[in-house]
């Protein structure tokens, strides 16, 4: 199988690549077909139909899992030696486009024969865009880590800023005549050259931050990584303390930033599919520490924070939550009666969340005064507009009562089940209505 010499590639829980340190999702193409030529060399099987990924480091090729079994390799950009140019002919506009390129791997400490692999686009993809792409990262090397010199480029527009300034359009002195019609011209040539060296020098400094915040990101992940790497390695020699406070560093560090964000211009076509599996991904850490259950607001908030510059709409939030029914993820959207949207997990239970809010109602004090949405948050251990659908939800399973005033909301046990409609003003001696009875008596 493909298996035994090319690389696979280890998947996340939706299905997308676990991309390797510094690795980032550059072009997307769907219906893909890796054929090698010639018969002779086995160690590259013909791979079709399948979703083909180019990453800084490697293409990655992922079958599709209603085909049969799945599989997921990789061919390493290290390991390909040319890249064929793409040839124009009568006979290629009628033909599915084609990219050719060389490659040999090592393998059990030995060199495998080169062979020629043909990528043929079958879907729909721009495969110019993917070859100008293709080519660009071959040649930049991201694998070798050669991360010298953001000095050259500062000096390089240092330089054209002076070249600017020397331009024949000033006098010896700095300044320009107004003279007739040409001096009117200079006039708005300088202003135009004004504007220009502004917005160069402020888009110098938004790329200087995001270059930044992509460093932030990179160093956030190494520290992770040696967090849990230490953890694993000095179990027996940390207390609980320390263990809390390494969980809660992963969880700081991972919300930072998304290393490799799905973006229009990487993944066309298939962007918002894409986002959603990695936005099924995000959310796991924060449904975990939420209980089961987040607001959809604040999983926007996070997940765009941890996306850093490569913001989305909520249009597309809301459209890569929809898809999910498709996919086979662990993560529902939700739709409360009032309208509130939450993302959950599919093993959340209302029941049990009806139980915990049935033991706090069912307090002498709850009984008498019933309990608000704040009373609810710090149960449940959620938001209060959250406790509060929740107290809404519990109300209409006939679970709970309100009461509006003016202080707001209060929620008490239903005890209308328990009444007698025969006989109103029986007082039982068990249940709930009796319970009801004593904390009542007991206030006064």
């Amino acid at each position: 199988m493909a298996g035994n010499y090319l690389p696979t590639v280890q998947l996340t829980g939706s299905g997308r690549p676990v991309l390797v340190p510094n690795e980032i999702e550059c072009f997307f193409l769907s219906g893909v077909d890796l054929l090698c030529e010639g018969e002779s060399y086995t160690w590259f099987p013909h791979l079709k139909s399948g979703l083909l990924i180019l990453t800084t480091h490697r293409l990655i090729w992922l079958s599709d899992s209603a085909a049969g079994s799945a599989v997921s390799v990789a061919v390493p950009l290290s390991a390909i030696s040319h890249i064929f140019s793409h040839k124009k002919s009568l006979k290629s506009m009628f033909a599915s486009p084609r990219v050719r390129f060389q490659v040999a791997l090592v393998a059990e400490g030995r060199v495998l024969p080169s062979v020629v692999v043909t990528i043929v686009v079958r879907g729909k993809g721009d495969c110019d865009a993917f070859l100008a792409k293709f080519w660009e990262n071959w040649r930049a090397r991201a694998w070798e880590e050669a991360e010298n010199a953001t000095s050259s480029g500062s000096n390089a527009v240092a330089a054209s800023s002076v070249a600017a300034s020397s331009s024949g359009i000033y006098s010896s002195d700095g300044t320009v005549r107004m003279v007739g019609v040409s001096g009117i011209l200079r006039k708005e040539q300088e202003m135009w050259e004004s504007t220009d060296r502004s917005l160069q020098e402020a888009f110098q400094d938004l790329n200087a931050l995001m270059s930044k915040a992509k460093e932030m990101v990179t160093l956030a992940e190494r520290m992770r990584q040696k967090l849990l790497s230490g953890s694993s390695s000095q179990t027996n020699a940390t207390n609980d303390e320390e263990m809390v406070s390494k969980e809660e560093m992963q969880d700081w560090l991972l919300s930072v930033g998304i290393i490799s964000p799905v973006t229009k211009e990487s993944a066309g076509a298939l962007y918002h599919q894409h986002l959603s599996r990695q936005l099924a991904d995000f959310v796991k850490v924060p449904l975990d520490r939420a209980g089961g259950i987040i607001n959809l607001i604040d999983i926007y908030c996070l997940f765009n924070r941890a996306r850093g510059t490569e913001l989305i709409s909520p249009d597309d939030l809301m459209q890569a939550c929809s898809l999910w029914e498709k996919f086979d993820v662990p993560v529902v959207l939700r739709k409360f009666d009032s309208g509130v949207m939450v993302i959950q997990t599919k093993f959340h239970s209302d029941e049990e969340v009806f139980t915990k809010i049935k033991v706090l109602v069912m307090k002498p004090d709850a009984l008498r005064a019933g309990i608000s949405a704040s009373d609810a948050a710090m149960t449940l251990g959620v938001a209060p507009a959250m406790a509060k659908e929740h107290l809404l939800s519990a109300e209409s399973k006939g679970v709970l009562c309100r009461d509006i005033s003016p202080d707001g909301f209060r929620f008490y046990i239903n005890l209308f089940p328990e009444i007698d409609r025969d006989d109103m003003y029986l007082v039982k001696d068990q249940g709930i209505y009796h319970s009801w009875v004593r904390a009542s008596h007991a206030c006064g």
